[in-house]
């Protein structure tokens, strides 16, 4: 397996590094996130990208059989065990003479959190439809997310091998449920087991496809939509539909424009088969083409331009173990402007401390390779022996500082208690590693004497997952008793606000990481009771952003 790790080195060092050369890195670069609901083909679109990319010479499946290869993305042996994506991957290219960076998010709604973390890295989201299924309702909820964010996004329809619906239909739900303008950038001849290929809308070509050795690029013949040949080699009722469907879009009048889509307003809309590898490569080819380049970031101060000579950037997902035989914990860290170079000095926003970056690395799933430089758009690894936290700003030259990243409300709460006390050195290194990379929320009750933390997820499968670390990583067995909570909400004001309201039921009180006041509801009803009787308290489903506190360690 080639895994592309090179820097640029092919290019001359001192163009690097005048301002000049900052531009041409920066204008090379494409990053980006993949978001769908859970068995959209999320991982094997991602692999067939990689594949396309030339970053690996043959795809995996989720589901791998016999000999056939495990996908790069899921390193976790709890992803390999139960065919999921369950940890954000960050795996990086070239493609084109350009520099990929994709950003590969969990598809389980459980791990919701982890992809919001992500979405804040990227410039542009690939939103994954399932053909037959259209819109599901974890896509929904990531939509919101990259329109919360203004994040450009581009739409595949997959699983077009399959039956489905008609084009025309899901175009309409996209348009009609998420308020986005669709524009079909391609558009599928035949679908299900007549899936030939797809018509480019600009060109006016004809890409047609045939079956390829599982996990090889699929092989494409590329012919003008009015060939003679293609009537020999396409049945005429299928290409008669697909240009019928091609007139009906261009009487609609929509205009493919990359301001509106740059600014999250239009999707542009592709069809295709990530498990055959149908329409992949055009995808990619017009992704280059369409996408963002890297962007500028919001700072307590304001947008920071990728092109300031200094460098800077945050720290959006920490992850531990991700080499069992090292105990390593890694810290992600998007490069938002400047140059990164190895072994450079910068300044830790939040602590004000200088660090030097001595061994930073450029991620390719679990495979890393020492980097000598990274640009705007860029993600690199750094060792991180406890002084990252996710949201963390590092920086050279003046001040910057980037917006946090929020905690999310949970709605599942259990105690986490370890039964045997010899083992709770692992038990306490465990628990404070996995609440630091954001792999569950970690809450304290207010009694001091009740040291056992609160594990406080989206979904259950997050509490399954740390038992499963805690138990593999850190030699540790777990027991989980549920507290029976639903809701969780914020307490504005802090502590003294709660102090004025004085005494209130129906809930639980308890402090998160940074010592905030959290309060555990039953149900909805609960909630909205203690509203009625307190107008005066603020509650919020998000936990405000930390900057220059130090989390509580168990």
């Amino acid at each position: 397996m080639s895994t592309r790790l090179d820097t640029d080195s092919s290019q001359p060092v001192d163009l690097l590094s005048s301002e000049d050369g900052l531009a041409e890195a920066v204008a090379r670069r494409r990053n980006f996130a993949i978001i769908s609901h859970p068995d959209a083909g999320k991982t094997t679109l991602t692999e067939k990208l990689l594949l396309y990319g030339g970053a690996i010479q043959q795809a995996g499946a989720v589901k791998a059989r016999g000999e056939q290869r495990k996908v790069t993305s899921d390193w976790m042996e709890l992803e390999k065990q139960r065919g999921i994506s369950i940890t954000s991957t960050v795996l990086q290219f070239d493609y084109s003479g350009s520099t990929i960076n994709l950003l590969d998010t969990p598809g389980h709604q459980d791990f919701s959190e982890d992809t919001y973390r992500t979405l804040a890295a990227a410039d542009n989201a690939v939103m994954l439809e399932d053909a037959a299924k259209g819109l599901e309702p974890q896509t929904r909820k990531l939509f919101e997310v990259c329109r919360m964010r203004e994040i450009p996004i581009f739409t595949f329809i997959n699983k077009m091998d399959r039956p489905g619906r008609e084009p025309l239909a899901l175009l309409d739900e996209i348009e009609a449920e998420l308020g986005l303008t669709p524009w079909a950038v391609n558009w599928p001849i035949g679908s299900g087991e007549f899936f030939r290929g797809v018509i480019d809308r600009r060109t006016r070509q004809v890409v047609l496809f045939s079956r390829a050795e599982r996990g090889r690029q699929s092989e494409e013949k590329l012919l003008d939509l009015d060939d003679p040949e293609l009537k020999d080699l396409v049945e005429p009722e299928l290409l008669d539909q697909a240009i019928e469907d091609l007139d009906l879009l261009e009487a609609a009048g929509a205009e493919l424009d990359l301001e509106l889509v740059h600014a999250g307003e239009l999707t542009p809309v592709f069809f295709g088969s990530a498990m055959t590898n149908f329409g992949v490569r055009p995808f990619l080819d017009a992704f280059m083409d369409m996408a963002q380049k890297p962007v500028a970031r919001i700072g307590t101060d304001g947008p920071v331009d990728p092109l300031r000579p200094d460098f800077s950037g945050f720290v959006f997902k920490l992850q531990a173990n991700m080499d069992p035989r090292h105990r390593d914990r890694v810290a992600f860290v998007r490069v938002c402007s400047g140059r990164f170079e190895k072994d450079m000095s910068v300044r830790h926003a939040r602590t004000g401390r200088t660090i030097r970056l001595s061994r930073p690395q450029k991620l390719f799933g679990q495979d890393r390779a020492v980097v000598e430089d990274a640009y705007p758009g860029d993600v690199i690894g750094l060792n991180n022996p406890g002084m990252f936290s996710i949201g963390d700003t590092l920086y050279t030259g003046t001040k910057v500082e980037y917006e946090g990243i929020p905690c999310f409300s949970p709605e599942i709460f259990s105690w986490l208690r370890n039964p045997n006390p010899s083992a709770f050195k692992n038990f306490r290194k465990g628990v404070n590693e996995l609440r630091e990379e954001g792999a569950v929320q970690i809450l304290y009750d207010t009694d001091e004497s009740k040291r056992d933390p609160i594990l406080a997820a989206v979904g259950q499968l997050q509490l399954e997952v740390v038992q499963h670390r805690l138990e593999n990583e850190y030699g540790v067995d777990t027991r989980l008793e549920p507290l029976g909570f639903q809701v969780a909400r914020w307490v504005t004001g802090g502590w003294t606000s709660l102090e004025d309201v004085g005494r209130i039921f129906n809930c639980k009180t308890v402090r998160d990481a940074w010592n905030r006041p959290v309060l555990l509801f039953k149900n909805e009803w609960n909630l909205n009771q203690l509203i009625e009787e307190h107008p005066e308290l603020d509650l919020s489903t998000v936990a405000p952003v930390v900057s220059g506190v130090e989390p509580i360690s168990l």
